[in-house]
């Protein structure tokens, strides 16, 4: 094991490694950032941790952070910057070792504002425990809750009129203590990692009641992108000035089901940037799913904006038994409905100004509007939204697509109908909708004319071609008779905004609805099946039930894991790890480079790995010049065994693989690519990648590809031939116009169609197991789950040993010029990985 002094005993293969293989760097005590950027009033920096750094001092433009947004994920570092206003600053990172900081290393970050529209900031009011400018409000206090802090955290607080101070412990022990309305303080409660269920919570709930107090002021939100409510929720009532933000909230099972309930009277509340995922299965038929993600009753003044909602079953519930339409006030912008059913929301009696969302391949309907409510639709980007638009009683509520209407087809419980106002709306793909007094309608994608429907009275909004124009009181809604109160042009009521247009606010939304970078929960719906099945994904269930996050240790709640570089002196114990020559001739029995072989070869010796390499350039056969496809990628499904040359049209075509009957294959890329599709038959709508199709005449095309998952499907016999080229990258889109694209490649711009070549742009994480940058002397590690990885010297010296790994780089700049043996074990496979350091 490693000792704190850094002297380190024979037994190198149970060393803890962490982070120390991205440092490398041993006594030279330096950091090595891997990224800094800015986000929204936030900024973070990943690097590799110094070896015998027992801790890091972090400053953001001269002001120390605190300790606990330094956290280790075991093989890099990561601390996140809050509470900063939109514009450039400086991070500054430094190691301490032996109680003295080390050598600094800056960065300069651009940050960017939150999107603060809506109603939530009526009145002058700015929710939650920071200012509008994104910097904390003056006084405030700030707790970090983790999984280990959570039920042991106190603050003093003013319980009582004559001032007196109770401490109260954990996270629900302080604001049941708020609750009483005598303390002022803001208060920012800050949530690290995966924390599940608290010993305090109510019913299974993180309640916020404060008592209905006007001076208090509430934050609640997530650390970086991996802050999750794990198996609870929050439920808000007699509160003002509550915020809550970059949560991801799963698997919850309390009893009220939701993942965020405001329940009643509150005001000002902003609900923004979170990520709602699967809950336990309520007792109901749809509550599958669980109950609400994010649901709103008896409230006023409220916004819900750049939230994430993820398959849900029922997103945003709104209202309840107000029983008047007056005085209630919400906004919903810019919220991605990714792939969830329906609510989006479903409004009762409010004022609902419901703009710029997208909505993406949602199964039931979008927006539903019932009992006198008045929703106002505008600049929403509508996918695969079986219905954008739903007044109950009447138009699609009744006819469901077909020509007949029922009340058997009624989706609101047969509640009267409200009204909805929509304006410059874009709908794409298989919806139905029917505007008001239209002679023609869209049924499924498709221009239909209107027939026996009387759309003036069967519609199902009302659209308008300027956003200031009325909708008159004559139109009325078919059941209850109900009008459109016309709010969203009442100047004393609305607020200030510029709406983005349709496709802009979906880009935007794609980038930064939910958690800093998107969360680090990743899933790829399948659009051609999750736009319009509304059960259960049992894939995306299970990852949620298996999460458990990947935080390893937090500065200031314990020592972080101290790592020191590993001496070739000490590391040969054995005449059997000494190599035997130093020979650079070619052994012809020497494992290749990136062994495809299953199971474990850890017999081998540092020896039998690295005596014999003959090694003439900096990077010596990343991947192997003759082995399968698979040595190339990582692929899932039933696949023939062609490899090495396929002979094509005259020209010699590398690294194959044949599909030669109705498949998928699944794969990953370690870097943006250049595949191409080799038919020798024409495939006019079998061939698709990454659900798009490909049409193609016998011949090759030509698809370029992000670094990361992606998968090609062929639906009937015939060969095709996969073959990989690397690619510069300037060769491929730019991230901005990845940014712009749907996740599955949907966008037509990303698209286009010139001799039968489409061009596929895509949004995934790399997964691809490791390759070396010589120009960087860096180790890039891509895989997950690893079981160990060693560094191995041409003189059979192991320099680098471990079995624990996290995701990220190795920093071999270091490193003595030499030959090395990069061997990883992952997934069952053996990777191997010849290089130069000059």
């Amino acid at each position: 094991m490693t000792k704190i002094s850094g002297t380190v005993t024979k037994d190198i293969s149970k060393m803890a490694l962490g982070v120390a293989l991205l440092g490398f760097a041993g006594a030279y005590a330096q950091v090595t950032v891997n990224k800094a950027e800015g986000w929204l009033e936030s900024a973070y920096a990943e690097w590799a941790p110094v070896s015998g750094a027992t801790s890091y001092n972090v400053y953001c433009d001269g002001n120390k952070i605190d300790n606990q947004l330094i956290r280790s994920y075991g093989s890099y570092m990561r601390a996140d910057v809050l509470g900063i206003k939109g514009g450039s600053h400086t991070l500054k990172i430094a190691p301490v070792v032996n109680g003295v900081e080390g050598t600094a290393v800056t960065k300069s970050v651009t940050v960017l504002p939150h999107d603060r529209t809506g109603f939530a900031f009526s009145n002058g009011r700015v929710p939650g425990a920071y200012n509008a400018d994104g910097t904390l409000k003056s006084g405030a206090a700030v707790l970090y809750i983790s999984e280990n802090t959570k039920n042991t955290v106190t603050m003093d607080v003013t319980t009582n009129a004559k001032g007196t101070k109770t401490t109260c412990k954990s996270f629900q022990g302080i604001l049941n203590c708020y609750k009483k309305g005598y303390e002022t303080t803001p208060l920012d409660l800050r949530f690290i990692g995966n924390v599940t269920d608290s010993d305090s919570l109510q019913q299974g709930d993180m309640m916020i009641d404060l008592g209905s107090s006007e001076k208090s002021y509430v934050t609640v939100e997530g650390v970086g992108n991996d802050a999750v409510a794990n198996g609870w929720g929050i439920r808000i009532k007699n509160a003002q000035n509550v915020e809550v933000r970059n949560l991801g909230i799963m698997n919850v099972n309390s009893n009220e089901g939701d993942n965020i309930g405001l329940q009643q009277n509150d005001q000002y509340v902003w609900v923004h940037n979170n990520d709602f995922f699967y809950g336990d299965a309520g007792s109901d038929a749809d509550q599958a799913k669980g109950d609400g993600a994010l649901d709103c009753k008896k409230s006023t003044y409220i916004t819900f904006s750049y939230n994430h909602f993820w398959d849900n079953g029922k997103s945003n519930l709104l209202g309840l038994s107000e029983g008047t339409t007056e005085g209630y006030y919400i906004t919903y912008h810019h919220n991605w409905y990714d792939h969830s059913d329906s609510r989006h929301p479903r409004v009762r009696y409010y004022s609902a100004h419901v703009y710029n969302n997208y909505y993406d391949g949602n199964a039931k309907y979008g927006i539903g509007s019932t009992l006198g409510s008045s929703v106002f639709a505008e600049g929403n980007y509508f996918r695969n939204c079986k219905y954008p638009m739903l007044t109950s009683m009447q138009g699609s509520d009744l006819y469901a697509g077909t020509t007949t209407a029922s009340t058997d087809n009624a989706t609101f419980s047969k509640e009267a109908g409200g009204s909805i106002k929509a304006y410059n709306n874009y709908m794409e793909g298989a919806v139905t909708f029917i505007p008001y007094g239209s002679s023609t309608y869209t049924l499924k994608g498709a221009e239909t004319s209107v027939g026996s429907i009387n759309s003036k009275t069967d519609f199902d909004a009302y659209v308008v071609t300027s956003r200031t124009a009325q909708m008159p009181s004559s139109v009325t809604s078919k059941s209850g008779a109900n009008t459109y109160n016309n709010f969203d042009l009442n100047s004393s009521v609305m607020y200030s905004y510029t709406a983005d247009e349709p496709a802009v606010a979906k880009a935007t939304v794609m980038i930064y609805a939910g958690r800093v970078q998107g969360g680090d929960f990743k899933w790829t719906f399948d659009n051609s099946v999750d736009d319009a099945a509304y059960a259960v994904n049992t894939a995306l269930k299970a990852a949620l039930v298996a999460y458990k996050g990947t935080v390893q240790s937090i500065q200031g709640e314990g020592t972080l894991p101290i790592y020191v570089p590993v001496s070739s002196s000490s590391a040969a114990s054995s005449s059997s790890q000494k190599a035997e020559s130093s020979s650079s001739s070619v052994n012809a029995t020497s494992s290749s480079s990136w062994s495809g072989a299953t199971g474990s070869s850890s017999s081998n010796s540092a020896a039998e790995m690295g005596s014999t390499l003959a090694i003439d350039k900096d990077v010596v056969h990343n991947f192997t010049e003759d082995a399968t496809s698979s040595d190339y990628f990582e692929f899932i499904g039933s696949l023939s065994t062609s490899k090495g040359t396929v002979e094509y049209n005259g020209e010699s075509l590398t690294r194959c693989l044949k599909m030669e009957t109705s498949t998928s294959i699944e794969f990953t890329l370690s870097k943006k690519a250049t595949v191409k599709l080799v038919f020798n038959a024409d495939f006019e709508k079998s061939v698709k990648v990454n659900g798009e199709k490909v049409t193609a005449k016998a011949g090759i095309v030509t698809v370029e590809l992000a670094a990361g998952a992606h998968k090609i499907t062929k639906g009937d016999s015939g060969n095709l031939f996969l073959i990989v080229v690397d690619v510069d990258e300037t060769s491929v889109p730019s991230s901005s116009s990845v940014a712009s694209s749907s996740s599955a490649a949907d966008e037509s711009s990303s698209s286009s169609e010139e001799g039968g070549t489409t061009a596929v742009v895509t949004k995934m994480q790399a997964v691809a197991p490791m390759r070396y940058v010589a120009s960087d002397a860096r180790l890039e590690i891509f895989a997950e789950n690893i079981r160990r990885l060693d560094i191995v010297s041409v003189n059979g010296h192991v320099l680098l040993s471990t079995e624990t790994l996290s995701q990220s780089s190795v920093d071999l700049s270091n490193l003595k010029p030499g030959v090395y043996l990069v061997r990883l074990v992952t997934g069952g496979r053996a990777y191997q990985q010849k290089i130069v350091k000059r």
